[in-house]
């Protein structure tokens, strides 16, 4: 395949038919895309020059100067679950959720860049605890938009080999189906629409989140962007995706709670990045509208995807959430747990 080819199938497949009816239909779909419940957009707040400077002047450490430690979780995954729910962070947005007897994986990103272009973009911190074929049984996979360090096409067509369901937000079964995914194993929802796995133990509803979507520089916002309930027989999960902070985190915890698990981004963000990313001091308030579920931090240590250090939203969010008492895990890459036998976070990442 040339490289023109390359990047042209990275990008996914483009809305048609049936897809494209469901997406227009939708009331989140206005004047040819879709748009946040706020009147907000990515881009820039104001003077570009101070972030033009941190870009090139900055100091910070956004990547580890020495390597990662990380956890075989395989051990692990053999034995069984005391409590029913466990959780391993295999890094970024990426986690695989074991719940009474299921299993779901998020936002599988197992390339090493995400980007669309295999010799440059942002290049992975570390190997990934579990290579895809070493994952046990998969139940669903869940992504919750389009976006390169979210929806990574070389990990899709490996899972294609696998007879797992795909779960996702309007529109973006186009990339799925365009990489190989059968139609019949891809579900889209638009927010507050639930699926349940056949079977009955294992269900996913769309909620809303504050973000935008898009692969290439043609298609910005022509798949949805979701937060998740993810729920099974005695347990409740909760994934942001990407998001910014939106008060209907409020609605989504009286109408979907309560969680026993609250994972939110907390890395990829800036002050000047408007309202679409958290940050650890939302991702604090957003927990607390949420008004459940231990917080777990997602979207960060993996890729150098902003201006911070590395471990800046880790570090922060850790001293935030001793001041407001709020109940925080930091797994360990690649460490299984089970949330209801954790006490309290442990600062890995302060690498010697």
């Amino acid at each position: 395949m040339s490289k023109t080819n390359r990047i042209a199938s990275q990008l996914g497949g483009k809305l048609s038919g049936l897809r494209q009816e469901r997406v227009s239909a939708s009331s989140r779909f206005r004047d040819g895309r879709f748009h946040n419940t706020a009147n907000v957009a990515p881009g820039l707040k104001g003077n570009p020059l101070p972030l033009l400077g941190e870009y090139f002047f900055g100091s910070e450490e956004r990547i580890p100067k020495s390597a990662l430690p990380l956890f075989d979780p395989r051990p692990d995954w053999a034995r069984p679950i005391d409590t029913g729910l466990r959780a391993t962070w295999l890094g970024h947005s990426t986690v695989l959720l074991e719940m009474d007897g299921m299993r779901v994986l998020t936002d599988p990103v197992f390339g090493a860049r995400a980007s669309p272009l295999g010799f440059a973009g942002p290049k992975r911190f570390h190997p990934v605890p579990a290579r895809l074929a070493e994952l046990p049984h998969l139940d669903a996979v869940l992504i919750s938009h389009d976006h390169y360090d979210h929806l990574c096409r070389e990990t899709i067509i490996e899972l294609c080999a696998r007879d797992v369901p795909f779960v996702t937000s309007l529109g973006v079964g186009a990339h799925l189906e365009a990489w190989g995914v059968p139609a019949n194993r891809i579900t889209e929802l638009d927010w507050w629409q639930e699926h349940v796995v056949p079977g009955g133990t294992l269900s996913f509803t769309a909620a809303p989140s504050q973000h935008f979507s898009g692969r290439g520089p043609h298609d910005r916002n022509q798949t949805l962007w979701s937060s998740w309930a993810i729920r099974s027989d005695r347990h409740r999960v909760f994934f942001s995706g990407d998001t910014g902070l939106t008060e209907e985190f409020r609605e989504i915890g009286a109408r979907l709670g309560p969680f026993d698990l609250a994972m939110f981004e907390i890395g990829a963000w800036h002050p000047k990045w408007g309202d679409i990313h958290l940050g650890p001091e939302n991702a604090l308030r957003a927990h607390a509208m949420l008004g459940s579920g231990a917080l777990m931090p997602v979207h960060w240590g993996t890729f150098n995807l902003a201006l911070h250090a590395w471990n800046e939203p880790a570090e922060t969010l850790y001293k935030l959430a001793q001041l407001t008492k709020a109940r925080l895990l930091t797994p360990q890459l690649g460490a299984p747990f089970e949330p209801a036998k954790i006490d309290e976070p442990r600062a890995w990442w302060r690498l010697p």
